[in-house]
């Protein structure tokens, strides 16, 4: 059950974006929520981590490369999506700064199991140190689908500070879009915690170049 006021939630969301419908930006702004917690102890307590998948795109723009075997290629280019096959791969000759260009150039790599088996043998560890080590996509996937599901999936992850910052929602969605995105994390953040409310102190709402609203 939130403890956050319907109206306070609301009234923070559309402030959020009449700033961001006067003032447009050459891009969407993501709309963050931020946390700090309290009576959590890093080096004691257990570290908490989830994810869940929210009803409404919060980052429709993250930026996808299929690494695809033929099948995975051939639909890549079908659906538009950028893709790499493994001759591209080897091009690139494990070179360092080419595999961090690549890995800078899109937010997230999906790749086809046998590509998958071959990524450290043909671009070294650079990837996984950068954390863009793609994720397994099957033959049975839809790409489209299967990109949606991870722009519209929130992680948490507790590490050693007390704060975190999360995609909920962007400028372009409707009031009751963020709305719903927003109560859904909210809610999913507190099952992940010991003390649920007790170690909220605050949360705070805020696009990407908006001034934050505490709603907690």
């Amino acid at each position: 059950m939130s403890k956050i006021p319907t109206d306070t939630l609301k009234d923070s969301i559309k402030a959020i974006l009449d700033g961001a419908a006067a003032k447009k930006r050459k891009f969407t702004e993501t709309i963050e929520l931020q946390v700090v917690l309290k009576n959590y102890d890093t080096q004691k307590d257990k570290r908490f981590a989830g994810s869940i998948k929210l009803p409404n795109l919060p980052r429709p723009r993250m930026s996808c490369c299929i690494l695809g075997d033929a099948k995975h290629v051939e639909a890549a280019k079908g659906a538009g999506i950028p893709y790499m096959d493994v001759e591209a791969l080897k091009a690139l000759n494990k070179d360092k700064k080419k595999v961090k260009k690549l890995a800078c150039r899109y937010n997230f790599f999906l790749a086809s199991a046998s590509i998958m088996k071959q990524i450290p043998r043909l671009l070294g560890p650079t990837m996984h140190k950068l954390g863009k080590f793609p994720t397994l996509v099957e033959h049975s996937d839809d790409l489209v689908e299967k990109i949606d599901g991870i722009r519209s999936t929130v992680k948490f992850q507790l590490k050693k500070v007390l704060t975190l910052g999360v995609a909920v929602a962007h400028v372009e969605m409707t009031g009751e879009q963020c709305y719903a995105n927003i109560m859904i994390t909210i809610n999913f953040l507190i099952s992940l915690l010991k003390k649920n409310w007790q170690n909220i102190k605050t949360l705070n709402l805020k696009s990407t170049m908006g001034k934050p609203y505490r709603v907690f």
